[in-house]
């Protein structure tokens, strides 16, 4: 594996392009006007509407949708292991925005997000809170799904923050233990039809989030791959690999395609890598990660890498992405992987 990094790539501001896509729209809205001045609703202006109905996009996922939601999604932010222990994963195939980061002993875990019309069988093993998890679940208002937790995060979530817990210690209804097949404490599992089930006894209000900005696919001639060390050895590094046909990327683990329990391949139309600053709090070897503030990050999409910056303004505010020259960034339509890391150094690109 070539892990020569093209520096060239990161060091200029993405140019902004205007999607084929856009134009189209456009242009559809111009002769849309003009035959309304015209008078009456022709034929024609009547498919053009219908075409422009078309450019609705799914708040979290960016996906064309027939008609707009008539409100936000719900969205269950779950807290899912990644230690070779737990192995097969399951349901990370279903989230439309995973968060991986280190925890003790630089074992990744990560926060999957998925929408309440979400059809996901089995979710996890689901593992325990930590504090800054719970930063990244707060900015979408969603229900934080867990076993428990460091002492510092259970504190927040008692006392401080307003995060919607969903906590398997009380409120076991929602998951099940595969005793048998599984040893404790890998062996926490829930479901979207669990998560959406728990919803009338927790009697939320409408969520209220940000958005992203969503854009076609426009993918490069000459694509790359990255990888990322973990800094473990080898056994939690990983890679993405692009995929010319889908104009997406194959996540690999270690040497192999990572998948799930049923055999599902986990792949990505945008990954990110987000460099902060990282430190161990306590004996047991947990971490603190700056969420709030900005730094430098890398947007990987299209088959393309360029350097960016991320922003998070609070702590209940969404994580956004700018280029050097302060334009927030789009995403193609999908799921979007981000991958946080302490320094930029730790990805490579694979040519």
């Amino acid at each position: 594996m070539n892990k020569k990094v093209n520096k060239k790539k990161f060091g200029g501001a993405k140019e902004l392009i205007i999607s084929i896509s856009a134009l189209f729209v456009v242009a559809i809205v111009a002769i849309a006007i003009v035959l309304s001045s015209i008078g009456g609703k022709s034929d024609e202006q009547t498919f053009l509407e219908e075409i422009l109905t078309l450019q609705s996009r799914h708040p979290l996922t960016g996906e064309i949708l027939l008609e707009d939601l008539k409100s936000l999604p719900q969205v269950f932010g779950v807290m899912i292991e990644n230690n070779y222990e737990a192995w097969p994963l399951s349901g990370l195939d279903g989230a439309f925005l995973v968060i991986e980061a280190p925890v003790e002993a630089n074992i990744p875990r990560f926060i999957a997000f998925f929408s309440e019309e979400a059809t996901t069988e089995k979710i996890g093993p689901v593992r325990s809170a930590r504090t800054y998890y719970l930063d990244w679940n707060d900015a979408l208002n969603a229900v934080y799904a867990h076993v428990g937790g460091s002492p510092e995060a259970l504190n927040l979530i008692a006392k401080e923050y307003k995060t919607i817990d969903l906590n398997q210690f009380w409120q076991s209804e929602y998951f099940w233990r595969e005793n048998g097949t599984r040893y404790a404490p890998h062996n926490v599992f829930t479901s979207s039809e669990l998560l959406v089930s728990a919803l009338e006894k927790l009697d939320l209000g409408e969520p209220k989030y940000d958005v992203w900005k969503f854009t076609d696919d426009a993918p490069v001639e000459k694509p790359v791959s990255i990888s990322v060390d973990f800094a473990d050895g080898s056994v939690y590094d990983l890679s993405w690999e692009y995929q010319t046909q889908t104009n997406s990327y194959l996540r690999y683990q270690g040497s192999s395609v990572m998948k799930m329990e049923d055999g599902a391949k986990i792949s990505a139309n945008n990954v990110v890598v987000i460099s902060t600053d990282m430190r161990v709090i306590d004996n047991e070897g947990r971490l603190s990660l700056l969420t709030v503030g900005a730094g430098d990050a890398l947007i990987i999409q299209n088959g393309e890498m360029y350097l960016a910056r991320w922003q998070k303004n609070e702590r209940d505010e969404r994580i956004k992405f700018y280029t050097a020259d302060g334009y927030e960034i789009s995403f193609n339509a999908g799921v979007t992987w981000i991958e946080v890391v302490s320094s930029l150094s730790q990805v490579s690109e694979i040519e």
